[in-house]
């Protein structure tokens, strides 16, 4: 098999897993830090207005999520990798960072969350990973 093919692979396959890591700490950040009284989050419209309401501890778990299914993804690809390892990771983290810029745009989130989010939970993730998972 091709190796750019076979590390195309790997990387979607790494995202995925990111990915479905990510949404397991969103689903259990509720159970953990209870979201605030009256409100719902299960649908888009209840999230949105649920925002004004929510304190910044709300707002641990998303980055969380967004942080470790970053950092995971890439962690993976600089493991599974074949060759290239860096930019596979530092690319993870674009991917994950253009997620987290829609989420930001597509509702009211603070402004103080929006800058840390897309600021530390993509980019250096992915080099966290990178460097993580490096074959010495």
């Amino acid at each position: 098999m091709n190796l750019k093919l076979k590390n195309t692979l790997i990387c979607i396959g790494a995202i995925f897993i990111g990915g479905l890591f990510n949404m397991a700490i969103v689903s259990a950040s509720n159970l953990i830090i209870p979201p605030p009284a009256g409100t719902d989050l299960t649908t888009e419209a209840g999230l949105q207005a649920a925002m004004p309401l929510m304190q910044p501890i709300h707002f641990l778990m998303p980055f969380l999520a967004h942080a470790l299914g970053t950092l995971l993804a890439a962690y993976l690809v600089n493991k599974w990798g074949i060759m290239h390892q860096k930019q596979w990771a530092i690319g993870t983290g674009f991917w994950f960072l253009m997620g987290g810029t829609m989420m930001v745009f597509s509702l009211p989130t603070p402004l103080w969350f929006a800058l840390l989010d897309l600021g530390l939970a993509y980019l250096p993730m992915g080099y966290l990973g990178y460097y993580l998972g490096k074959k010495y």
